[in-house]
């Protein structure tokens, strides 16, 4: 048992985790706990822009959970990355500033979630960044969130955005002012060409905090409720059992994932799936692991002539020594690189109100990531839709923590998801035929064409379709049957319990979730910052406590 109480104990260090211990800890009169699971952001390659590659699939780094067979992608099990690091996947990611559509949280709000529409997003967004174009409206300057321009041109790039444009889709310089229809080079969250993750941006300035703790290796087991409110965590670190006990809240930020194994292990879920793994049922929660959302990623390859690639730039030893002199020496290049660095949003036909189609397009191609490159010139262009209609879950695969879980998202098995698909494969098409890429004779690679009619074209959609890492959802706010938080968070029939991450959007936003979920985290520490002034609870006295950085 760890001495005396918490105010605050915060389960997850990813990147809602390190905002709400930023801003929680900021009255030296709370006492706040943080608990993270994974490790120390020491390794080297999580700050180097391309190191990703070295992170995703690495035990160090990611969770390397596996899905269960997809019956939409031919009965294919993907790898699911989740960061296992301080900063969480904000620590592997694809460091895409993006913060969706105006239209994605009025959504929200329209579904009876008070204060979430765009209105009331923005000033989250704008207060948090630190954006390099002090001019540019609608943009914060000096928060701890760094965004600036990627360091590094490609002719193939400019090009495929050329032949975009050809197509409809205009260029654009910002896809982060409530519209994002249009081409352009995505903005990323780096810093001096250094990844920028939650970790460095909030906890780092943070961590001589006296009145925050921060341990390492503590895996979440379970909460202990009593008498309703959840009154302790039960986790593991360094295989002993511990608890930490709060007089206040606490808040559970481990993500799409994570968050709903907690609940569910806790005896707060679905009951059939509790009493399959002879848990107690304390709360039944039906939408507990529910409503998991993500966006599918079709990755088309094109070969190309006569403009360069990373895939012959990097197939040499003399190729990688200048790329890594260049980033040595200028923090710029290829290894200064995002996964993605050119952008399109786009809709798949004239019934889409807003750009349901969002491109990430990459001067390379591969398998797989963890694969080598193909050994001739080549582009991807990879192409997720926006807002599928597809619903998966997540739950426990036993009730011990150590236990894998069951991850199935669902991906192609609505109707509309696959019209949309067949869409995106013809749209990706036109824009290779078009004139502005036509000198450089794109070929396409896969899925190949082969693949032209609208069954061969979903079924081309399940052979290459991949996730691209944005699982939402599972603990949803709302007011529905599924709902497991209301609009300010609280888990529903648990006091002093909130959830505060990506698992508590309705619906998935247009774009990269990452920056949406620091958003979400910015204004649960508003919320509950308020709310507690509102109770005024008499405090008893604790021990002063002493930052642990284990």
């Amino acid at each position: 048992m760890l001495s005396g109480e918490f105010d605050y104990i915060i389960v997850g260090a990813g990147s809602a985790g390190c905002l709400l211990a930023n801003r929680l800890s900021a009255d030296p009169d709370k006492r706040v706990l943080l608990l993270e699971a994974g490790g120390s952001d020491d390794y080297p390659w999580i700050h180097i822009p391309v190191g990703y590659l070295h992170c995703i699939g690495n035990p160090r780094t990611d969770w390397c959970y596996q899905t269960a067979a997809e019956s939409g992608l031919g009965g294919r099990s993907l790898g699911y990355p989740r960061g296992k690091v301080l900063g969480g996947s904000s620590s592997i990611n694809g460091m895409i500033y993006m913060r969706g559509q105006a239209a994605d949280y009025d959504r929200w709000e329209a579904l009876g979630n008070r204060g979430w529409g765009w209105r009331d997003a923005l000033p989250h967004f704008i207060a948090m960044e630190d954006h390099f174009d002090a001019a540019r409206p609608l943009h914060g300057h000096g928060g701890e969130w760094r965004v600036e321009k990627q360091r590094l041109s490609w002719e193939i790039l400019d090009a495929f955005r050329a032949a975009a444009s050809e197509q409809g889709i205009a260029p654009v310089d910002d896809f982060n002012t409530g519209d994002n229809a249009g081409c352009g080079y995505f903005e990323v969250n780096q810093k001096g060409g250094w990844r920028w993750s939650s970790a460095r941006a909030f906890l780092r300035p943070i961590r001589d905090r006296a009145n925050l703790t921060v341990l390492t290796g503590a895996e979440a087991d379970r909460l202990i409720l009593e008498n309703g409110r959840a009154a302790a965590i039960a986790f593991m670190q360094q295989g002993m059992p511990l608890q930490a006990r709060c007089r206040g809240e606490i808040i559970l930020a481990a993500g799409a994932i994570g968050s709903p194994l907690v609940l569910q292990r806790s005896g707060i879920g679905p009951a059939p799936l509790l009493a399959s793994h002879g848990i107690e049922p304390l709360r039944i929660l039906p939408g507990v692991g529910a409503n998991l959302q993500d966006h599918l990623q079709l990755r088309l390859v094109f070969k190309i002539r006569g403009a360069p690639t990373l895939n012959r730039r990097a197939a040499s030893w003399s190729g990688k020594l200048a790329m890594a002199w260049e980033y040595l020496w200028k923090r710029s290049g290829p290894l200064s690189m995002a996964p993605s660095q050119l952008g399109a949003f786009a809709r798949s036909g004239p019934g889409a109100a807003t750009p349901d189609l969002e491109y990430h397009v990459q001067p390379l191609s591969l398998e797989r990531f963890g694969e080598p490159l193909h050994p001739f010139p080549a582009f991807t262009a990879s192409v997720c839709q926006l807002r599928p209609e597809s619903r998966g879950h997540v739950a426990i695969g036993g009730a011990r923590p150590d236990a894998p879980p069951l991850i199935q998202p669902n991906y192609l098995s609505h109707p509309q998801d696959q019209r949309v698909a067949a869409a995106a494969i013809r749209l990706t098409r036109r824009i290779a035929a078009s004139p502005a890429l036509s000198r450089y004779l794109p070929e396409e690679y896969r899925p190949g064409l082969q693949y032209r009619s609208e069954e061969q074209l979903i079924d081309a959609a399940g052979r290459i379709g991949t996730t691209i890492f944005h699982p939402v959802g599972t603990c949803k706010m709302g007011r529905d049957e599924l709902a497991v938080v209301d609009d300010r968070l609280r888990v529903r029939g648990i006091a002093g319990l909130r959830v505060a991450d990506a698992s508590i959007m309705p619906a998935i936003t247009s774009g990269n979730t990452n920056s949406p979920t620091l958003m979400i985290a910015a204004k649960a520490a508003q919320m509950i910052e308020q709310d507690n002034k509102q109770a005024a609870p008499i405090r008893t006295p604790s021990p002063p406590a002493k930052e642990t950085w284990t």
